[in-house]
């Protein structure tokens, strides 16, 4: 289970965000798979009381289902993202219904660029079509707040360990991850302006 992302998959995707240099000891905390009617409002209470934003990564079809969270998500000032339309593996279908799935999920999105490919799955064709479009961000450090059998200790551990300046955090926005990352959230955000990190939208 790979926390922080090896440093040789860097080098050879490096067309790929997979964190943000920086000299401001800045970091990206970022969200996966929303809205959910269940994580969703947990999360950004949280983020509105320790005053950070973050970016969320979107599936469409959750967007088409509670149109008001994501207006809310937009609303209190966060960065709304592409994370496709159905959530499909890229190593799994076409190209051309990969890219079609993602279209659809932008008609959503504000004027950006940003694209998180679903599981981290990316076929190299479907990167070089992609990137023609699309800032393709993935990450560096990976909580695995899903798991069934991981605890929240576990999370706020995976992340506060391996975080350093300019570092892309993971998180889910989900049923399977919520019940532990409601108990670690505000101490991962506290922990982390402890050590003089501070939040950063900027992409």
């Amino acid at each position: 289970m790979l926390v922080k992302t090896p440093w040789f998959l860097r080098i050879l995707y490096p067309s790929v965000i997979w964190r943000k240099k920086n000299e401001n000891n800045n970091v990206w905390l970022t969200f996966d798979d929303g809205p959910c009617p269940i994580a969703t409002p947990i999360i950004l209470k949280a983020l509105m009381k320790e005053k950070i934003k973050a970016t969320f990564f979107l599936i469409g079809k959750n967007i088409r289902e509670n149109p008001e969270l994501f207006k809310e998500i937009i609303k209190q000032g966060h960065v709304v993202a592409n994370h496709s339309y159905s959530h499909r593996n890229g190593w799994l279908v076409s190209t051309k219904s990969y890219l079609q799935d993602i279209e659809k999920c932008q008609k959503f999105m504000p004027k950006n660029s940003l694209f998180r490919p679903p599981y981290g799955k990316i076929s190299p064709k479907q990167l070089k079509e992609l990137k023609k479009k699309y800032k393709i961000i993935l990450w560096d450090v990976f909580a695995w707040d899903f798991l069934k059998k991981i605890s929240s200790r576990k999370v706020k551990r995976n992340i506060l360990k391996n975080t350093t300046s300019g570092s892309i955090i993971v998180l889910h926005n989900n049923n399977k991850s919520i019940s532990k990352t409601h108990k670690c959230l505000t101490d991962i955000i506290q922990e982390l302006k402890e050590k003089k990190f501070t939040f950063s939208t900027t992409w």
